[in-house]
């Protein structure tokens, strides 16, 4: 199996870095060029599971993001009540357009990302792309997500994931 050029960059989301961390499979966005970690989103990391920011197997990249971003995307991220962290990750990807993919497995974050165009994708969606990135076999892909649940802090309804880990299996 071929394996495409690497996405250009990931901004990173506090919710993918913890729970990747806990499932002890961080090392899954060394595929890409770039994991960028806004300031606010660091912080966050640091106080909840530092760990994940000290990963050899991943160069996380703090970055220091402007908090003046466009009119209309400020609105969006006020009124779906975002924190710090997610408004900083929508401002970095807004600035990065085209070349950069939003980790986040906060559901507003991601409603506000699709909304502003943004391609985005959370943990499950990092976990299941291993497979065709040849990251992880499809065994240890599935042993990842039944794992979710008892390693780690992601919700997920159990209808979805057992979905999620359906279609793995057909697929």
């Amino acid at each position: 199996m071929e394996v495409a050029e690497l996405p250009a960059i990931v901004v990173c989301d506090a919710g993918p870095l913890i729970h990747l961390d806990e499932l002890g499979c961080l090392d899954l966005l060394s595929d890409f060029r770039d994991a960028l970690v806004p300031d606010a989103v660091w912080k966050e990391v640091a106080r909840h599971r530092p760990s994940a920011l000290r990963r050899r197997s991943v160069d996380l990249q703090r970055v220091t993001v402007n908090s003046k971003g466009a009119a209309s995307l400020l609105e969006l991220t006020q009124l779906l009540s975002l924190d710090e962290g997610e408004v900083e990750s929508l401002i970095l990807t807004d600035e990065l357009s085209a070349d950069a993919i939003l980790l986040t497995d906060d559901a507003a974050a991601r409603l506000a990302a699709e909304r502003l165009g943004f391609e985005v994708h959370g943990t499950i969606g990092v976990v299941v792309r291993a497979i065709r990135r040849v990251q992880r076999t499809k065994r240890q892909a599935l042993n990842l997500l039944k794992a979710i649940p008892g390693r780690s802090t992601l919700y997920i309804s159990k209808s979805l994931l057992a979905s999620v880990i359906e279609q793995v299996r057909r697929s």
